[in-house]
């Protein structure tokens, strides 16, 4: 496995996979907590309640869909191409408008929906990040690769947020009724979604996977196979750092539209400015976390975004968001920390698939993959349950015009002090985190003679295994 497996047009190819879930994605954790206050007109907290049961279900059928996807003879890339479509039919299905029925049935309803889709999302992700980890074991060339796909998923935070944010306005404006808009915008983004992941399951063919020329059988799944990873030392530390930073950010995300609209009393324009610098911000830093990352390593580049981004929604507390200005800096904090994140995340990941092999002697990519992504999923339904919780307290009303200021004050403390909490221990997280440039490049030498039946050395690998 070596760096002439991607050529750079098949590279692109794949990178560009990673629109189809983040298009989707960024619509759901910014606007679905919206649509159903404002549009489908549920209680915050029982809106938010969705979205945690959905989530979390998502996240139990992440390790799942690992352990499938590592099977003997699993192609990744028929997992991708077979969840297609199917991704696409069921995002649209939870935007589907129910009229004037009670908010019992619209609760089964959206979590049924939501759960589905979900679940196709799982199918797609889980092989579509781990492929990279089969592809590749050049500490830098992963780095690379992800920080190509954090490039396109710029474009698709760009799609994800601002076509929500106009598209049902415009509609609207042509006489047609919200939660129809809504439906509409959804089969656009699920449309270009469907066509991302279609593109990067195609320019992965001629790649050599070995798990799907493998023949044979495996062992059932079973809970000792995930119990023998939380026990590698390294992953303990970073699925602490992955939890709570995704509880603070999921929190902000789902926020940005109350931010704008009830806090500020801004119109569809203040979402324009905050998509704009999200966007912005996360193109110019995503360049400059990969060069960090690849000179330094990931984690010591992790540690300095975060801890800028923790301080600044501290400042930024203490000073108020109460205008435009304001709203952008507490924007740009937050693509600070998402820049970063989403660009080392799974490079983080694709190195404890080493570590594992190298402790149980065993390759599980998929697993690797998916057990992060059980986390990350699981912190991201909190921090919207949390959100929508929050907002309940502070007196939130989605069908009044004006807010009271305990219900504007509950919005900032959302998009401020209380992520801060979660970022401080997500910070633990990532600091105590062992897994260096250093101590990996030894651990693949090691590991190297560990194949082949010669005598290794364990000397300097004490905190990873």
């Amino acid at each position: 496995m070596n760096k002439s497996q991607l050529t750079r047009t098949k590279k692109l190819g794949y990178c560009s996979g990673i629109s189809a879930e983040s298009i989707l994605y960024n619509m759901y954790y910014t606007y679905y907590l919206v649509f159903l206050t404002d549009v489908a007109h549920m209680s915050p907290s029982l809106a938010g309640t969705v979205s945690l049961i959905s989530v979390i279900w998502d996240a139990v059928t992440d390790p799942i869909i690992g352990h499938f996807a590592d099977k003997k003879g699993a192609d990744k890339r028929k997992f991708m191409l077979r969840a297609a479509f199917p991704l696409g039919i069921t995002f649209v299905a939870a935007f589907i408008p129910l009229g004037d029925v009670n908010d019992i049935f619209k609760f089964i309803f959206y979590t049924a929906m939501t759960m589905v889709f979900w679940l196709a999302y799982t199918v797609y992700t889980i092989p579509y990040y781990a492929v990279v980890a089969e592809i590749t074991e050049d500490y830098d060339e992963r780095t690379d690769i992800r920080g190509k796909s954090s490039l396109f998923n710029t474009l698709a935070i760009l799609l994800g947020n601002a076509v929500p944010a106009l598209l049902p306005g415009l509609i609207i404006g042509m006489g047609v009724s919200a939660s129809v808009g809504w439906l509409l915008t959804s089969a656009l983004l699920a449309v270009l979604a469907v066509f991302s992941a279609v593109v990067a399951s195609l320019s992965l063919r001629g790649i050599e996977l070995k798990k799907a020329e493998q023949a044979g059988t495996q062992e059932k799944i079973r809970v000792s196979q995930y119990i023998q990873i939380l026990r590698i030392k390294p992953f303990r530390w970073f699925v602490m750092f992955v939890f709570f930073f995704l509880v603070a950010s999921a929190m902000i995300q789902t926020n940005f539209a109350y931010l704008v609209q009830s806090r500020l009393g801004m119109s569809d324009d203040g979402m324009v400015i905050v998509i704009i610098t999200l966007v912005a911000s996360m193109g110019l830093m995503i360049p400059v976390v990969t060069k960090l990352a690849e000179k330094t390593d990931r984690r010591k580049t992790g540690i300095l975004f975060i801890s800028v981004m923790l301080v600044a929604l501290l400042i930024i507390k203490l000073i108020g968001i109460d205008n435009t200005p304001m709203l952008i800096a507490s924007v740009f904090a937050v693509a600070l920390g998402l820049a970063c994140f989403w660009t080392i995340f799974y490079s983080m990941a694709y190195d404890l698939v080493e570590v594992d092999e190298f402790v149980n002697n065993k390759r599980r990519e998929s697993m690797i993959t998916a057990f992060p992504q059980f986390f990350q999923k699981f912190g991201a339904a909190i921090g919207m349950w949390i959100a929508g919780q929050v907002l309940d307290f502070g007196g939130y009303n989605g069908e009044l015009a004006v807010q009271s200021e305990k219900a504007k004050d509950a919005i900032e403390n959302i998009a401020t002090v209380i992520p801060a909490v979660f970022l401080v221990l997500a910070l633990i997280g990532i600091i105590m985190y062992p897994v260096t440039k250093e101590r990996f490049s030894l651990l693949t030498e090691e590991l190297e003679k560990k194949r082949g039946g010669k005598e290794y050395d364990t000397k300097g690998l004490e905190k990873l295994i």
